[in-house]
């Protein structure tokens, strides 16, 4: 005969004050466990969507990432004479030779920043169809114009429409704004590539950014690219060159979660017992009258540890809901491997959802496995006699 879960729930429901504390603690922890998860999983999702799979990134062999990257004017054209190349309705190709450099701007908020400046040609746009223009127009052709990424004019002094910035020994007027949804073009200013070569006194593009004619031909396509003797490149698809670029800061913040959680969850545990054994006491005759009854000691065992688990779920579905709200908000950061500011979301994902429920009911267990085996140990005598 097992006791029902009612008889769990009510007890927790009698001890209102005890509950709401110990699960406030747990749910404390849940909420630092999963913001800094849905911290990592926002920088994950900005940069990955950043890249298309239907995008080649060709970049110099060794080169991590854009702004170490130097491909030559002549080996720019022999990629650009591939026919791998896939070609627009108006027969051109659909390839960008672009370049990728960082300056410094003051913040808003106060302090000075890196920010990427991309050199683009007529095809970049085309190639990225989540980047929208939202005000003012694309900048002229062998111009000092430039346009930003809304995060940019967001975060950035005099970066608006109609500004001037200066940089490079140049004044570059800003000729729009545009908006690349939640990809890390937002977080960039855009020109004419051959113009910021100039300005920049660069000989080489960072990268060429290509569409295949078929997107079958990728391997082959790499193939020939890298054992092309005159050629010292490399070649990845956009979608896992933008992903690579997540993994080290999004390990960092992943492991920081962790140790975080372990800390914090010491405390939270440690209420947990004590919460729990606290029960056992002022519950010692009750726990006689059950055994004398006829309910078995793993009767009891399951009871009190049914009742400590729904105190960590409690917990961790309140930590959770909190951790929700935190979708609405942006951050900003400096993206490790290329130095320059960065700006992303929180993102709550079905399986941080997952990981912060069991890791709430794993502080539950770990809180109340001593006290369900005391309570279960019970002499029946020694505890109607209490």
């Amino acid at each position: 005969m097992g006791i029902p879960l009612s008889y769990s729930m009510r007890n927790l429901w009698t001890r209102k004050l005890t509950t709401a504390l110990t699960a406030g603690g747990m749910a404390l922890v849940v909420f630092v466990f999963a913001s800094v998860l849905m911290l990592a999983q926002g920088l994950k999702k900005t940069l990955v969507e950043t890249g298309s799979p239907d995008n080649i990134v060709v970049l110099r062999k060794g080169a991590l990432t854009e702004v170490q990257s130097g491909i030559d004017r002549g080996q720019a054209d022999i990629v650009a004479t591939s026919p791998y190349v896939g070609m627009g309705s108006s027969g051109s190709l659909l390839l960008a030779k672009e370049l990728l450099v960082l300056i410094t701007l003051p913040k808003k908020a106060g302090g000075l920043s890196n920010l990427a400046v991309r050199g683009i040609g007529p095809e970049s746009l085309r190639l990225r169809p989540q980047v929208k223009l939202v005000a003012g127009r694309m900048p002229r052709p062998g111009s000092s114009e430039i346009v930003a990424g809304n995060q940019v004019a967001k975060l950035f002094k005099g970066v608006g429409l109609g500004s001037t910035l200066r940089f490079a020994m140049r004044r570059w007027t800003v000729v729009g704004i545009f908006d690349a949804g939640a990809t890390s073009f937002s977080s960039e200013v855009w020109g004419d590539a051959d113009q910021l070569m100039q300005a920049f006194r660069r000989q080489a593009y960072s990268s060429v950014i290509f569409r295949l004619r078929d997107p079958a031909l990728f391997v082959r396509f790499k193939k020939a690219l890298e054992g092309d003797p005159r050629l010292t490149l490399q070649a990845m698809r956009e979608n896992a060159y933008y992903a690579k670029q997540s993994e080290i800061m999004a390990k960092f913040l992943d492991i920081l979660g962790i140790s975080l959680s372990v800390i914090f969850s010491t405390g939270a545990v440690i209420g947990a017992i004590i919460t729990m054994y606290a029960a056992v006491v002022t519950r010692t005759s009750e726990i006689g009258t059950l055994r004398a009854l006829g309910f078995t000691r793993g009767s009891i065992l399951r009871a009190f540890m049914a009742e400590s688990l729904l105190l960590g779920l409690l917990g961790g579905l309140t930590g959770l809901f909190f951790a929700s709200f935190l979708q609405f908000f942006t951050i900003s950061t400096v993206n490790w491997q290329t130095f320059s500011e960065l700006s992303f979301s929180f993102t709550l994902t079905g399986g941080i959802i997952w990981q912060a429920a069991s890791f709430s009911l794993l502080m539950g267990f770990a809180g109340g496995v001593l006290p369900a085996f005391r309570a279960a140990r019970m002499n029946i005598v020694e505890a109607l006699r209490a």
